[in-house]
């Protein structure tokens, strides 16, 4: 067991706190952080601004994290999944996008889920923890590293793991991601299945990011069935909280919406879903179903989601066919899941 500080696990407070007790001058903490987070150094001695002297006396008492690539897997489609290894030997998922001049990375917040939908592989292993902040933004890191020298340019946390079950944890890792890796809060979403009081307090507490809500359903029945998180907060209470989350002009909540054949696909359900989101400044990602070994759910026709589509566009809700990639290496929405299979 390592009893050496990680250098990682610090804030940006605690680092020049860190830098100040050990009587170094306050410039090398502004260092210290543009080599962790910018520069990417692997470890104390890769600090090539620090003398040799002050990196022997680092290493005595402090280290750099770094999470170990286990698996790299690349869709036929350019979509690559890194399976990565945590310091206790769990495993996490993040999954990269390319697409043109961006580079989107899907990055876990949690080894596994405890929200536990019916349709999604992560949650059927359960929860195993939640990540700490540093090995949240150590997936960009990790990923800018073998991706050099192209670099993450856009984030979103729909990787493993329900963000605002691992509330505090994520809201410092999204400070650090903007100020500390240089990722715009623009280019950065934030995806929950509805954990209504976190969701009220995230705009206090964290940047002004973008939010994306797990919907997939209009109607309580049938979001019981699929999210059983909807028991706890149900379908009129993430409705409501979706109308007081604080947007700025131009800005929309997206509602993901993964479709179901014969469960949530239906012209009538349509309708019902409009009715359901009338007063919410929104867009909606229509996600036909990716299949995976362990469900019975089925993708619908293609035919059905572009009539679903077109009812909501003729009341002029923006929707949007979301064809996920890299289901051929089970990178797709849903299908993430742990190395621990």
């Amino acid at each position: 067991m390592n009893h050496k500080l990680n250098l990682k696990s610090l804030s940006k407070e605690e680092i020049f706190l860190f830098i100040e007790k050990i009587g170094l001058p306050r410039y090398r903490a502004e260092q210290l952080l543009s080599w962790m987070y910018t520069k990417y150094a692997p470890e104390i001695d890769a600090i090539t601004e620090f003398s040799k002297d002050l990196r022997y006396h680092l290493n005595g008492i402090a280290f750099i994290s770094n999470l170990k690539l286990v698996e790299r897997l690349q869709s036929s489609d350019g979509t690559e999944k890194f399976l990565f290894s945590l310091e206790d030997g769990n495993a996490i998922e993040s999954v990269l996008i390319p697409d043109e001049n961006r580079f989107t990375l899907c990055i876990s917040s949690q080894a596994g889920c405890a929200i536990g939908c019916q349709f999604c592989l992560t949650g059927k292993s359960g929860l195993v923890r939640s990540l700490k902040s540093y090995e949240i933004t150590d997936q960009i890191i990790a990923v800018n590293r073998i991706i050099s020298p192209e670099k993450v340019t856009n984030i979103v946390f729909m990787g493993m793991g329900e963000p605002l079950m691992n509330f505090d944890n994520v809201v410092e890792a999204l400070w650090r991601i903007i100020q500390f890796i240089g990722i715009s809060k623009r280019k950065i979403t934030v995806s929950t299945a509805g954990i209504v009081p976190k969701m009220l307090l995230l705009p206090l507490k964290a940047p002004d990011i973008n939010l994306a809500v797990s919907l997939n359903a209009a109607d309580n029945e049938t979001r019981n069935r699929l999210m059983p998180i909807n028991k706890k907060y149900d379908i009129e209470s993430l409705i409501t909280a979706c109308k007081k989350y604080p947007l700025k002009s131009g800005r929309r909540i997206t509602f993901e919406y993964v479709m179901i054949d014969g469960i949530n696909d239906s012209p009538d359900v349509a309708h019902k879903l409009i009715k359901l989101l009338k007063g919410v400044r929104c867009k909606i990602n229509l996600i036909p179903l990716n299949p995976h070994p362990e469900s019975d759910f089925k993708r619908p026709p293609e035919e059905r989601v572009l009539e679903f589509q077109k009812i909501l566009l003729n009341k002029y809700i923006r929707a949007l066919i979301r064809e996920s990639k890299g289901q051929d290496i089970l990178a797709a929405c849903g299908q993430l899941r742990t190395g621990n299979r």
